[in-house]
């Protein structure tokens, strides 16, 4: 059955094509063509190399490791995806791959295990961004290899600017309707808690501005990572997007470590080493204040993931300078 609340193809469409122009209009069209891999040329040599390692490499049906990047739209997930898209031996499967995903949104398990038993490839690279707050349960799907999951996460303020910019108000509305009870099964709404729900009935979303519900919708879909207990799992690593920008090679080279991939400068040649902007928004007090708190812990468990000071280094990472 249909679901009441989804848009039809058309009004979709519509809304997709308004989207982009938007897009293109605030942030131009080259960024548009880079972050929707828009580019032929790119594309096409892309899965030539990828053909040539599956005839070297063969891979039984059930062996590739699923490695589920999630977190929050706007925290630079392009930005990895495209980094490991670079390996032949990694297969992606992004948002738009109709196979694994309808309008952003997984299909049912049983599609997915198939889809991905298929693969012949080392890696499957799954990014369901909607489904984040499923990630634990992503992780122990019957039928695949052991995988493993990237959460990635970005400054408050530059994901509420890039949110606006891209979305409009999607996250004030979505905050909206799970304040008044009528967010239904919507994946905004998944996964909250008694006082996460209590905290976003708090507000006045008559007089809260989009980037301050940007925000506030960063804190609701981060704190996942504490209150699904992501943080103690070694399967999980905490992504930075302002650490990888500041130092794409080394942070690259964890990122190696944990996946058990042999580094390769391929994978950060698109990064350009820079310091993350940081102009802040006006951004309700508390809001603030929980972001900022949040934000201290996530960087303090992400530090913890690249040094044998904190959590046990997780099987097959190496030390890296």
């Amino acid at each position: 059955m249909a679901d009441p609340d989804e848009p039809s193809a058309l009004a979709y469409t519509a809304r997709r094509v308004v989207r982009h122009l938007r897009w293109a209009r605030t942030e131009g069209i080259r960024r548009l063509v880079e972050e929707d891999r828009l580019d032929p040329v790119e594309r096409i040599g892309t899965a030539l190399a990828k053909r040539r390692w599956r005839r070297a490499n063969p891979v039984p049906p059930g062996a590739a490791v699923p490695v589920w990047l999630v977190g929050l739209q706007r925290s630079g997930t392009n930005m990895l995806t495209r980094g490991l898209d670079a390996l032949p031996s990694v297969e992606v499967r992004n948002e738009n791959d109709r196979q694994v995903f309808h309008r952003f949104q997984l299909r049912p398990d049983a599609v997915v295990t198939a889809v991905l038993r298929r693969s012949r490839h080392r890696y499957v690279l799954v990014k369901p961004l909607c489904q984040s707050h499923r990630v634990d349960e992503l992780l122990a799907l019957p039928g695949l290899a052991p995988g493993r999951a990237l959460w990635a996460y970005r400054d408050v303020d530059d994901r509420a600017r890039s949110e606006v910019a891209k979305f409009g108000d999607a996250n004030l509305r979505a905050l909206r309707a799970v304040a008044e009870g009528t967010i239904g099964d919507r994946w905004q709404g998944q996964r909250l808690d008694g006082a996460a729900r209590e905290l976003v009935a708090s507000f006045d979303y008559d007089r809260m501005t989009p980037h301050t519900a940007a925000a506030l919708f960063w804190y609701l879909r981060n704190s996942l990572v504490l209150r699904l207990g992501l943080a103690d799992r070694a399967d999980v690593l905490l992504c930075s997007y302002d650490a990888l920008v500041a130092e794409p090679a080394g942070y690259t080279r964890r990122l190696c470590a944990f996946l058990d991939l042999p580094y390769d400068p391929a994978l950060h040649a698109h990064v350009e080493a820079r310091t993350p902007r940081r102009d802040p928004l006006p951004i309700d007090g508390r809001v603030r204040a929980l972001c900022a708190d949040l934000t201290d812990r996530l960087d303090a468990l992400a530090r913890l993931d690249t040094t044998t000071g904190g959590r046990p280094v997780r099987q097959g990472a190496v030390e890296h300078d």
